[in-house]
Formats: C-alpha cells, sequence, structure tokens
C-alpha cells in the first residue's frame, strides 16, 4: 500500500470519525446539562410542596381565632389546590418551554398573594399572632419562601447552563436534529411589579 492511499484513508476517516465524535460528545453534554435542569426542578417543586404542606395548618391554625374570615380560607384554599394540581400533573420533568413554566409560577404566585391576604387577616388578632403553634407555622413558612427564592435562583442558573450550550456552535445543530427532547428551557422571572418597594407593615 503506498504512502499516498494511507494518507486519503486516514484524511477519509479524519473526516468520518471526527463529526461522529463532535455528535457524540455534544449530545452527552446536552444530557447531562439536561439532568442537571431536571435535577433542579426537583428541587423547585420539592420546596414548593412544603409550602403546600404548611397551608392546611396554617389555615385551620388562623381559622379557629377568626372564623368569620370565611372568604379568605377559600381563597387560600382554592389557590392551593390549583397549584398543587399543577405540581401533581406534571411528570416529575421541569417544563419544555416558557409557557408551561409561566402556568406553574401563576399558579404559584397566586398561592402566594393569597397566603399574603391570610397573613393580613392574621394582624387583626394579635392573640393568635402570640400563639407559640402560629409562631412556629409562621418561622416555617417564611424558612420555606426563603428556600423557594434560593432554588428558583438555582434552577435558573441550571437552566443558563443547558440554553447557553445547547446554542452554541456546532452543539445547536445537533440538538435541532432531537427536536423537542432539546428545546431551550424558560426561567423563572421575577413577579410583575417586583421592582417597587413593597410596603410593610407591622
Amino acid at each position: 500500500m503506498s504512502k499516498t492511499l494511507l494518507i486519503v484513508l486516514a484524511v477519509v476517516a479524519a473526516f468520518v470519525l471526527l463529526p461522529i465524535g463532535c455528535s457524540v460528545s455534544a449530545y452527552n453534554g446536552l444530557i447531562g446539562l439536561d439532568q442537571g435542569v431536571q435535577s433542579q426542578w426537583a428541587q423547585v417543586e420539592n420546596v414548593y410542596q412544603r409550602r403546600l404542606d404548611l397551608v392546611p395548618n396554617l389555615v385551620e391554625t388562623v381559622k379557629g381565632a377568626a372564623a368569620f374570615e370565611k372568604s379568605t380560607f377559600i381563597e387560600v384554599t382554592e389557590a392551593r389546590s390549583r397549584a398543587a394540581s399543577l405540581s401533581s400533573g406534571s411528570s416529575g420533568q421541569a417544563p419544555t418551554n416558557a409557557a408551561e413554566l409561566k402556568k406553574f409560577e401563576e399558579a404559584q404566585n397566586q398561592l402566594s398573594s393569597s397566603l399574603s391576604r391570610l397573613m393580613v387577616v392574621v394582624e387583626k388578632y394579635p392573640d393568635l399572632k402570640a400563639t407559640q403553634n402560629f409562631r412556629d407555622l409562621q418561622v416555617q413558612l417564611e424558612g420555606t419562601e426563603n428556600r423557594i427564592a434560593v432554588e428558583r435562583m438555582r434552577f435558573n442558573e441550571a437552566t443558563r447552563e443547558f440554553n447557553t450550550k445547547r446554542n452554541t456552535f456546532p452543539t445547536a445543530i445537533i440538538a435541532s436534529f432531537f427536536g423537542s427532547r432539546f428545546q431551550e428551557k424558560g426561567y423563572f422571572r421575577a413577579d410583575p411589579g417586583a421592582a417597587k418597594a413593597p410596603k410593610v407593615a407591622f
């Protein structure tokens, strides 16, 4: 076999093997980052579930002292039910697009808003605020809200890593071959009006 033929075969092999190697590397990289997003999504769901689990206890505690605030309790219960149905209706996978994530986020924001109104009701009942059971639940709820903020931030970081890799060349070409499998992921966004300073009343 001549030296020229060997060179030609080596060049042909390089042209065949190099794209295959790059494709495999890009695919495996996307799989790893996608799993990072899925793992972080599980953490987001975990802390939201913790909040869902606290709500009935909180409502029952407040209901005992403020039985006539029925509309507030109904609102909290309905918001919790909507948020729970979206959580249980998911396959445990992170939302595959921004619209799905927005729907999930809107349900959680409604629950947050309802809980805020419940806390306003509590302000009218100093005896309730003084009970140990209520104080414990309030501390747990505040801690959960902090965890939610942290896990949402971490989810956004995992999403940014995935989207950056997914949209770089030549990975973008590989990702396009797999359709929605490697679709760009959505981010958690700030609530509308979040830029305004909140009014704090004690």
